[in-house]
């Protein structure tokens, strides 16, 4: 019987099986931000285990309140950057070298095919794009992960998406997302992979496929997965050259990591790409989605084009290809944060931040602080934003504030109308 993806990772990384169905896998990379994994270095060091297991295999980021909007943040980011300091982890990214963890680690080119990776944060599943397997954890697994190099899992079964046909004019891989969360519910995927197959994911950039992966969790999922392909590799090249003889030598190093034909999933759900339109969430759930067009005068005071999920450069250019000459509506503010200063710089070279400047937009350092609601964008009570992100609790962006998720474009089109908007009229 052949085996899926996410089986073939346990299976390599796999060090003990303490419990029927519980594996301790070896882990590649531990990823750090400064919200969650403060508390877990201060719990080490009160154990009297200060210590990391391969400050190699360690990488952190100042990320989600940056640069410290008070005292409280100013500590969290301390404590991070003195233990990175202390323990030498040469992959430690300050203030102005900093972008948000999900953009940057991988721009970086620190997540592999096969590669086993945790974070005390949610939206770790991301990196399964790169055919990783990627989770979100608590503080007690991170700790342990910091520690010894290990962590347990139950092995998830996996879902399987066969996502086949040419996106519509209008709608990207933000849409898809939302479109499959609302088909199978915010519990639909709970402990369970969602494995993104078919010709729609193989045309995809490794950036949508972040995209994807970044919300797996919106549906419950441990973790969103794809197969590495060409596409990967050719993302990856300027990192892995020295390791390959040839692009052709990696992908076929990189292909084993992939499902067996005759792999046992735990459902197949097939999506055709070609019947979806440009969505938007309403209410306060993620799975709470219909059509962009069908939201009837749904005005907004606030626009936010950012995050792990679209901050990206791909992102910022289909957003500036609408917003190109015109202006943002009356009594509707914009905020841009690209998601890394690599970004920041690319989009500067090609004019995209002057397009975002003389629409009217806000244009921030690299940082998650809108996103849950910390810094740089936080809403009043009864203040409604349209947003690149990927969560749209109540009171996510702030006490009483409403937030409707949604792609790029339909955001640059909700920017020029002040309320939600099909962006198809547009493009």
């Amino acid at each position: 019987m052949g085996k899926t993806i996410a089986e073939k990772i346990f299976a390599a990384h796999l060090l003990d099986e303490p419990f029927s169905g519980t594996r301790v896998l070896k882990l590649d990379v531990v990823l750090c931000h400064e919200i969650t994994t403060p508390i877990a270095i201060d719990d080490l060091i009160e154990r009297k285990k200060d210590r990391v297991f391969d400050p190699a295999k360690i990488k952190a980021v100042i990320d989600h309140v940056t640069p410290a909007k008070d005292s409280k943040t100013a500590t969290q980011g301390k404590i991070l950057r003195d233990w990175a300091h202390r323990h030498g982890i040469k992959d430690f990214f300050d203030i102005g070298a900093n972008g948000v963890c999900h953009a940057l680690f991988p721009e970086k080119g620190f997540i592999r095919p096969g590669n086993t990776v945790i974070m005390g944060d949610s939206h770790t599943c991301t990196h399964g794009a790169f055919g990783a397997f990627a989770a979100g954890v608590g503080t007690t697994d991170l700790e342990v992960g910091i520690l010894k190099g290990v962590c347990a899992f139950r092995e998830p079964k996996t879902i399987r998406f066969n996502i086949n046909g040419q996106f519509p004019k209008g709608v990207y891989a933000k849409d898809l997302i939302l479109a499959i969360i609302g088909k199978i519910g915010v519990n639909g995927a709970t402990d369970r992979v969602i494995e993104f197959c078919g010709s729609t994911v193989d045309s995809l950039t490794m950036e949508s496929r972040m995209t994807l992966c970044n919300m797996a969790v919106e549906a419950g999922g441990t973790s969103g997965i794809c197969m590495p392909d060409i596409t990967t590799v050719e993302y990856l090249w300027p990192f892995i050259a020295s390791e390959f003889a040839s692009k052709e030598a990696a992908l076929a190093e990189y292909r084993k990591w992939s499902s067996d034909d005759d792999a046992v999933y735990d459902q197949v759900i097939e999506i055709d790409a070609t019947a979806l339109v440009p969505v938007s969430t309403f209410g306060y759930k993620p799975d709470q989605v219909k059509p962009a067009a069908e939201f009837n005068d749904t005005k907004v005071d606030q626009i936010y084009l950012g995050s792990c999920t679209n901050g990206r450069l791909e992102d910022l250019r289909i957003a500036a290809g609408i917003l190109k000459g015109k202006k943002l509506a009356e009594n509707v503010r914009g905020i841009l944060s690209p998601a890394t200063p690599k970004i920041y710089r690319d989009a500067m070279k090609e004019g995209l931040i002057d397009i975002f400047l003389d629409a009217g937009f806000c244009v921030t350092n690299s940082t998650c602080g809108a996103c849950l609601g910390m810094s740089n964008g936080v809403l009043a009570d009864g203040e409604v934003c349209a947003s690149t992100t990927n969560r749209n609790f109540n009171g996510r962006m702030g006490k009483g504030g409403t937030v409707h998720l949604m792609s790029p474009a339909t955001a640059a089109a909700t920017a020029i109308e002040g309320k939600i908007a099909d962006p198809r009229k547009y493009l």
